[in-house]
């Protein structure tokens, strides 16, 4: 039999009305067998995640003060879901054992994923399903690096005995058998994990959105849902911000080959957007998204023939990698290099590696410039069109918006450029709808 694996996010599994849309989804297709559940989210815009709840309730712990209050409120919202769905089923002894824990201070980790492990015992009693405890399949070394060999085994076996099953995400075990979490977000890595394991013939990512956006909502008036992206594709965007899917989730299903599909709980008919491994079909907007972050610096080094001097570059790199700083770019030409890092991550040593640089590489002159904006235009199709790098900069000139930093990248799937942080809006938006418009 076929199997998909669905994994629910929190504004899925808000309260007993959202269950509801989730029992309904899961048992419209028989060989949806293995679902992943995140923490209840919030019901409204002022509510409180219960993930941040228990959060609150370590913090009352840690500075010795009385969580009766605030653990009751996570009692009652558990014990509102359970009533309204009309499940002969109690989690007393699970909240007096959750309670105990955070009292004697137990790990934060542990307390964070309690949220998952509660809503996971109430969908699977009311979907009649089995419940996996996470920390029985999903492992971490020593170094809190996720066990990949240990848990898919361990994990394929477990899923091997149920034939229907939820499994709580966000978190695994230690060798030492505690509780460790993944990031936020984790609740994605958790079912990319559970896909692989499974062997899944596809993995749907059930949120609060019909797919993936070719761009920010926030910035650009409703952006069009992506039909298709590679996995490729969906990582360049994702780094520079595109945060419908958390980017670690992409890996375990990527070396598998599972495709994903993000879906939309509250429109479950909207087709949503599908992530391959590698397509062949071409949008009609040539481009697949744009995104962009602020907070970078460009640090340039000037130096009279520096083409014909072996190992520049990395004399450069050297001196970032022993302050602890990775670059994102390193666009160059004959007598410069230019490397982009994070404002923040210079911030404090500014003058040193200034200093360094100037004397480990004998350099004529550095200089850093912050408050820079970077915007990836990342699509497939750009390889097989010829002038997509010059629509890209006459959009933007047409803003009289200067362009402080181009760089393509050597795949041709995508194009990076700089601009001011206070042209960033602009710029993202003048090429969002020039590659749009009239597509």
């Amino acid at each position: 039999m076929e199997t998909k694996v669905l994994k629910f996010g929190g504004s899925s599994l808000a309260d007993a009305a959202q269950f509801r849309k989730v029992a309904a989804i899961v048992r419209a297709d028989p060989s949806r067998r293995y679902v992943v559940a995140s923490a209840p989210g919030k019901r409204f815009p002022e509510d409180i995640k219960v993930t941040d709840m228990l959060y609150d309730c370590f913090d009352l712990a840690a500075r010795k003060e009385n969580i009766e209050d605030a653990f009751a409120k996570i009692e009652a919202r558990y014990n509102g879901i359970v009533a309204e769905l009309g499940l002969d089923l109690s989690l007393d002894a699970e909240f007096r054992k959750i309670r105990m824990a955070i009292e004697h201070h137990a790990g934060k980790d542990y307390v964070a994923s309690r949220g998952e492990y509660l809503n996971s015992l109430i969908l699977a009693r009311y979907l009649g399903f089995a419940f996996i405890d996470a920390e029985a399949g999903i492992f971490f070394n020593e170094n809190g690096t996720f066990d990949d060999k240990h848990t898919y085994k361990a994990l394929a076996a477990l899923l091997a005995e149920a034939e229907y099953a939820v499994v709580p995400g966000f978190y695994g075990s230690m060798p030492n058998g505690t509780i460790k979490t993944f990031s936020r977000g984790g609740s994605d890595v958790t079912g990319a994990i559970v896909a692989r394991a499974a062997e899944a013939s596809i993995y749907e990512n059930w949120t609060d959105v019909s797919g993936m956006l070719m761009a920010d909502p926030r910035i650009v008036e409703n952006p069009r849902v992506i039909e298709e992206i590679t996995y490729r594709e969906l990582r360049e965007l994702a780094y520079m911000g595109a945060t419908v899917m958390h980017e670690e989730a992409i890996f375990p299903v990527r070396e598998a080959c599972i495709p994903i599909n993000i879906r939309n709980t509250n429109a479950p008919e909207d087709p949503g957007t599908m992530i391959v491994p590698q397509s062949d079909r071409f949008s009609d907007t040539v481009i697949t998204g744009v995104a962009g972050r602020k907070g970078f610096s460009s640090i340039t080094i000037e130096k009279d023939r520096m083409n014909t001097e072996v190992g520049f570059g990395r004399k450069v790199l050297n001196v970032l990698e022993d302050f602890g700083i990775s670059f994102e770019h390193a666009p160059t030409g004959i007598d410069t290099m230019s490397v982009v890092v994070a404002t923040a991550a210079i911030a404090p040593c500014k003058d040193a590696i200034i200093g360094r640089i100037f004397r480990d590489a004998n350099a004529d002159s550095v200089t850093i410039e912050d408050d820079i904006a970077l915007i990836a235009i990342v699509g497939r199709g750009m390889v097989r069109n010829k002038g997509t790098a010059g629509r890209v900069l006459t959009s933007i000139a047409d803003r009289d918006i200067n362009i402080r930093m181009i760089d393509q990248g050597s795949g041709e799937n995508n194009i990076i450029v700089g601009v001011s942080e206070s042209d960033y809006t602009a710029a993202l938006q003048a090429i969002y709808h020039e590659f749009v418009r009239g597509a």
